[in-house]
């Protein structure tokens, strides 16, 4: 999970790295009560990389025109994003810019300090510079890539704290990246960090509870699409898919996606239940989860068939035939109000449900559930053999009209 641009700077700042000062914009018109002089710097907060090349950052010089350019980056779309907060901060010259980042080494499972003193786009590992932090952290490890940065004196301390900062927050936080880029240095040898990254480690949400609430913002956000359906494991994602996937592991989540793929169907999205939410600091139970996951992918319009792959062991398997039976009513009773409403545009049918069971310990669950096949057995199949649900679940796709 990624932070916005202007979180990472309230992070910095908490921390004591060199911030600009700045204002954070929700409207334009809160650039009538701005509180950093001008110019400033207008720059839209998006996940999408490039915002300078294609207008999302802009200087401006009076009140007027930072109005004017705050409507335009506001309505501009950015990678197929709108964004719904502006940064506006203070304009900075710089001299010379670095760069500089502590990022998780999976292969080596060790942090890693980087730096580039010449920032050279078209071959930037020529001059990248790195520190492997092989034991307990040290100053001496954030001095090591000052030095070979080939910086001295009162510049190498000022970038040596900074990275010491930097790795403090990504061990505290739990964090796969910290990045800045660049770090600006002033003519009097003055640094300011003018863009940063921060990338949380999914796996670790639960531990924080500040990282927890801003994940909970993204996931109730419709737009987002950094975490998309509250689920931990989000494999994949087709936004013209017709089939939405639950499955109870990451091999059966792809596997899924796969030989839906292979036979012709075209999968929205595969959301694996073995793990618990990302905005989530508590244990959730499996049936939560699958309650949870029924309800995202029945809220997608352009989902006509949900799959359900549950293979193996899971806990309260129990659970699964009132899951589906309380899921099932809940639809009908949607589908009642929208028929008794004038509203055209709303859903006119239900999703229907190919659930996919194998293995010894679901022979109670399957049982339970084909009391579901004697009341809903145009919405429902139950079978044991993946490919049979599969094969199932595309012809329904192709089968019927769906809602518009």
């Amino acid at each position: 999970m990624d932070l916005l641009e202007y979180q990472v700077k309230e992070w910095f700042n908490k921390i004591g790295i060199p911030v600009l000062p700045s204002q954070r914009i929700d409207h334009p018109t809160d650039l009538k009560r701005l509180k950093i002089p001008y110019p400033i710097v207008l720059k839209s907060q998006v996940y999408a990389k490039d915002r300078s090349q294609v207008g999302g950052v802009k200087i401006v010089e009076t009140t007027i025109d930072a109005i004017a350019a705050a409507q335009s980056i506001f309505s501009l779309p950015i990678g197929g994003e709108l964004p719904k907060v502006l940064l506006a901060e203070s304009k900075y010259n710089a001299q010379e810019e670095f760069y500089l980042a502590v990022v998780l080494d999976t292969v080596i499972s060790r942090p890693v300090l980087l730096g580039c003193r010449y920032i050279d786009w078209q071959s930037p590992g020529e001059n990248m510079q790195y520190v492997v932090v092989e034991q307990e952290f040290s100053p001496f490890y954030a001095r090591r890539l000052a030095y070979l940065m080939g910086l001295r004196g009162g510049l190498m301390q000022s970038v040596s704290d900074i990275v010491t900062k930097m790795y403090h927050l990504f061990l505290h936080k739990d964090l796969d990246l910290v990045e800045i880029n660049p770090l600006g240095v002033s003519s009097s040898c003055q640094v300011m960090t003018l863009n940063g990254k921060i990338r949380v480690n999914e796996r670790a949400i639960n531990r924080h509870p500040d990282i927890a609430d801003i994940a909970s913002k993204i996931a109730r956000d419709p737009g987002s699409k950094r975490i998309n359906g509250m689920l931990v494991d989000m494999l994949g994602r087709n936004n013209q898919g017709e089939i939405g996937i639950l499955a109870n592991g990451t091999g059966s989540a792809l596997t899924t996606w796969d030989a839906v793929v292979a036979a012709g169907g075209k999968p929205a999205v595969s959301l694996n239940l073995r793990h618990s939410w990302l905005n989530h600091t508590e244990p959730t139970k499996f049936s939560q989860r699958m309650e949870t996951g029924l309800r995202v992918l029945a809220a997608d319009r352009n989902i006509q068939v949900i799959l359900i792959n549950l293979l193996g062991t899971i806990p309260e398997l129990s659970e699964v035939p009132r899951v589906m039976t309380d899921f099932m009513a809940l639809q009908l009773e949607e589908l009642r109000w929208f028929l008794n409403t004038s509203q055209k545009t709303l859903p006119q049918r239900l999703p229907k449900i190919v659930m996919r069971l194998a293995g010894n310990d679901f022979q109670v669950a399957r049982k339970s559930l084909l009391s579901i096949l004697q009341v809903q057995s145009e919405n429902f199949i139950l079978v044991e053999n993946l490919d049979v649900a599969v094969k199932e679940a595309v012809s329904l796709t192709k089968s019927q009209v769906y809602r518009k």
